[in-house]
């Protein structure tokens, strides 16, 4: 369903926006550094495993959409880069610096972490206005179907993201130590999460 081009592009987008620091994996590395790195790579996986709840509101939505009007998704992509090139610009004002905070000592177990991570993930709806705004980006309506594009995209950036974050829990004590020693390190990725997200919804916006 997807070719070459768009499994790359779209991975590499996703991987630059999981590592650019944010709510998810500051809490991970905070979590590894203060409980050790099962509960930091059990919260990161629940958090990644909670992106397939979205992926599935996004391919549900995005097909009725389709079913209903070809116009009305068209439309949907285009709010989607307004909305994407909104996020870049605010990263790209965004003037502070990552720092990672140690996790209070009454943290529940690696399993309770988990659904934790999963439910966290799962309700936040700036996370679902995200994914709405994403994946239909990386959509080719002549690959085939566009519900089946988007579930594998979803299915790639949970996978993407488990792998980040399990290995940001794993090494959660160090790469904690590294940020914090490099406070200019969190606006810098933030300033490049930001003109990807502006590329993304500025090619969006012209190519309707």
């Amino acid at each position: 369903m997807l070719s070459a081009e768009q499994f790359f592009g779209f991975l590499l987008a996703a991987s630059v926006i999981t590592v650019a620091p944010g709510p998810d994996n500051m809490m991970v590395l905070s979590l590894g550094m203060a409980k050790g790195r099962r509960p930091g790579i059990a919260f990161g996986l629940g958090c990644a495993l909670g992106c397939l709840s979205h992926t599935l509101l996004a391919v549900i939505g995005v097909s009725a959409l389709i079913a209903a009007s070809p116009e009305a998704f068209t439309a949907l992509k285009v709010c989607g880069g307004l909305y994407l090139v909104w996020l870049g610009v605010n990263a790209l004002r965004s003037a502070s610096g990552a720092t990672v905070r140690k996790a209070s000592d009454d943290q529940p177990s690696p399993r309770r972490l988990l659904v934790k991570g999963i439910i966290a993930n799962a309700i936040n709806p700036k996370v679902i206005l995200f994914f709405l705004s994403f994946l239909p980006q990386f959509v080719v309506p002549g690959h085939g179907s566009v519900a089946a594009q988007m579930a594998w995209l979803g299915i790639i950036f949970t996978m993407q993201a488990a792998v980040i974050f399990g290995l940001l829990g794993y090494f959660s004590g160090a790469v904690g130590q590294w940020i914090n020693t490099r406070p200019r390190l969190g606006t810098a990725m933030d300033r490049l999460s930001g003109m990807i997200f502006v590329g993304l919804g500025l090619r969006l916006i012209v190519s309707r």
